[in-house]
């Protein structure tokens, strides 16, 4: 079914945009979410939350592309849960994730008012804007979608350690782009 098709269901309110979004996007959605939770249960309450998400924002929203717009809001809702769980333990791969971003990217601490962090993302925005159309897209998927290093390589037919080379000279250059910009890292 077509991203439109279902968005009219969300607009008539019919509980089939629901069906249509699980089945066409539910594997990505879970995905999203497992990726960065680990724990099923938490991963299947996520996704849970994403479609009520979906529910409660379309209408108004009208996204394109929707799969973008559903990967955020199971994002969103995968990140909060991972910091309240956070308080009680750590989740290795996603701390990983966090880490190799750490030194690229100011702290939350550095970043007072939300002006600042809107600049900070029209920043990040224009560094991806300026990779190539693989880099950007092993940046993201590594870092917005927390996909592993291993899943990447396999895909692209590369060694692991390539794909973290690459990753690693990504965020230098990020960090130098941001150190240009004026952002202390």
């Amino acid at each position: 079914m077509e991203d439109s098709t279902i968005i009219g269901l969300f607009f008539a309110r019919s509980e089939r945009a629901l069906e249509e979004l699980e089945r066409k996007y539910g594997h990505t959605v879970t995905k999203t979410a497992a990726n960065i939770l680990g724990d099923p249960l938490d991963v299947e309450e996520c996704v849970n939350d994403t479609y009520l998400g979906c529910w409660n924002s379309i209408p108004p929203q009208r996204p394109d592309p929707l799969v973008s717009y559903v990967c955020k809001i199971a994002r969103n809702f995968a990140v909060n849960r991972y910091h309240a769980n956070r308080a009680a333990k750590r989740n290795g791969a996603y701390d990983l994730i966090l880490d190799e971003l750490e030194e690229s990217i100011p702290a939350a601490a550095d970043v007072e008012t939300e002006t600042e962090a809107k600049e900070l993302t029209a920043a990040i925005d224009r560094f991806l804007a300026g990779l190539r159309r693989e880099d950007r897209v092993l940046f993201v998927r590594r870092y917005f979608y927390a996909d592993s290093v291993a899943e990447l390589a396999a895909e692209r037919g590369e060694s692991a350690n390539r794909v973290s080379v690459r990753l690693f000279r990504l965020r230098g250059k990020l960090k130098k782009t941001l150190e240009k910009e004026g952002y202390p890292v």
